[in-house]
């Protein structure tokens, strides 16, 4: 069995669309540590929130990190905060969306990949900034 270690500090980070409110900071994925699922801190903007979507054959996870939110699935709304966790079955539609004062930030994780990956990776590079920093500092002192 071999292993690998990511510091989200150090992480790729991307934004897929420049309209897009939130963006990623890819952990493993199929590109770095051929994993078939992928996992990333996903960072929400304030206001910032999902476009709703779907996925044919995989979960997807959230792990609230930090902040707080909204999240909707097939029509049902939840408030969410730290420590709180989503998973989100194969078909059914989503949304998580950041109403707090702050940013959110969840832990991601979606299997299988289904694309996700490649559609991250596809947008454009950006930079972590200082608050990023300190919230993922924080996780991974």
């Amino acid at each position: 069995m071999s292993s690998m270690l990511a510091n989200a500090r150090l992480a790729d980070v991307f934004q897929i669309s420049p309209t897009d409110t939130n963006y990623f900071a890819v952990l493993f994925d199929p590109q770095r540590g051929g994993s078939e699922a992928i996992f990333l801190i996903e960072i929400f903007r304030v206001g910032g929130a999902t476009p709703p979507n779907t996925h044919a054959a995989a979960h997807e996870f959230f792990y609230v990190l930090e902040g707080e939110g909204i999240a909707r699935c097939d029509g049902k709304a939840t408030p969410v905060k730290k420590g709180d966790a989503i998973l989100v079955s194969p078909g059914a539609e989503h949304i998580v969306e950041n109403t707090g004062a702050g940013k959110l930030y969840t832990l991601t994780v979606m299997t299988p990949n289904e694309g996700f990956s490649e559609l991250i990776r596809s947008g454009r590079r950006v930079d972590l900034d200082d608050e990023d920093r300190r919230v993922l500092g924080d996780l991974v002192a």
